[in-house]
């Protein structure tokens, strides 16, 4: 019996040691979860983003200078011009131009341009003030898969000669060549036929989407052939796909995860661009986007 009571004494105490260490473990596990699950999640902004000037082009053609002068106060690191008629550096020369570019702390990193044209007059002023790029903005829709093979073998020959000159070709698509033609998709035809080594792209974005592909998975279908995009919103709906253009925010396009996955894919340069503008004049509606990409996290 003695030894009976001893067994039972001693069992109690063990069972009294493990209800004293019992609410210790099953505390300490849930404490280490909750503050890992409390901790916030790191979100990312765009330290540099760009403007097409095509956005403000009335602006330009009045004082190029002071345009982009303003430009660069509403937080624009980056500009892409165009030819308004008075060339790709808008009359002034390569040393005025990168004062200007200095002074504003921007980068001007493309131009659209005529890359049929005088191409070795543009590519050398392009690459004295230090663009990276130059930028075919429209072919129009051809005929037959044929022609956009043969436009994508132009291409090569104009990255090739640009190459020379220490400067990248790209592409900017619009809506046609993700329209379905001859049972294919002729913006593949595009980026199946060209040499990444010579030919880059310019994704529209809004383009993609109006013409009803998907930007995200075509950037996941080509990763690092998208090295610059443009960034405009497009009003939900299915009317004219040329008057759903609004101000970045005020659509439905997902730029937050997009610009995300495609930084991931090689995206460098995302250039904001507007055409329509059913509020507010196009200077307005450039600081209103760059205030709204000044706040996007991803």
């Amino acid at each position: 019996m003695k030894n009976q009571r001893r067994k039972f004494i001693q069992m109690g105490a063990m069972l009294g040691m493990g209800a004293a260490f019992m609410p210790l473990q099953f505390c300490a596990a849930p404490k280490k979860e909750e503050a890992i699950a409390d901790a916030p999640e790191t979100k990312s902004k765009l330290s540099n983003f760009g403007i097409q000037l095509y956005s403000v082009k009335e602006d330009m053609a009045l004082d190029a200078q002071a345009t982009m002068r303003a430009l660069a106060g509403y937080g624009y690191k980056q500009f892409e011009g165009f030819d308004g008629g008075k060339g790709i550096l808008w009359g002034m020369q390569p040393a005025e131009f990168t004062t200007l570019m200095n002074e504003t702390g921007v980068s001007m990193v493309a131009s659209h341009a005529n890359v049929f044209e005088n191409l070795d007059v543009q590519a050398a002023q392009a690459a004295e003030v230090g663009m990276k790029y130059l930028i075919c903005p429209w072919i129009g829709p051809q005929k037959s898969l044929d022609d956009y093979k043969k436009k994508a073998d132009e291409f090569n020959q104009i990255g090739e000669k640009l190459k020379a000159h220490g400067i990248r070709f790209a592409y900017h698509n619009h809506d046609y060549t993700f329209v379905t033609q001859e049972g294919a998709t002729p913006q593949d035809i595009l980026m199946d036929n060209t040499d990444p080594a010579l030919v880059d792209f310019e994704m529209d974005i809004y383009w993609v989407h109006v013409a009803n592909a998907k930007p995200a998975e075509y950037l996941a279908k080509y990763p690092g052939r998208f090295r610059l995009c443009h960034l405009k919103d497009a009003e939900a709906g299915t009317g004219d796909p040329h008057q759903r253009g609004v101000l970045l925010g005020a659509g439905e396009i997902p730029y937050a995860d997009l610009i995300k996955q495609s930084q991931g894919l090689g995206m460098e340069y995302f250039i904001v661009e507007q055409e329509r503008f059913p509020t507010g004049t196009p200077m307005e509606a450039a600081a209103a986007n760059a205030k709204y990409l000044s706040a996007l996290e991803f």
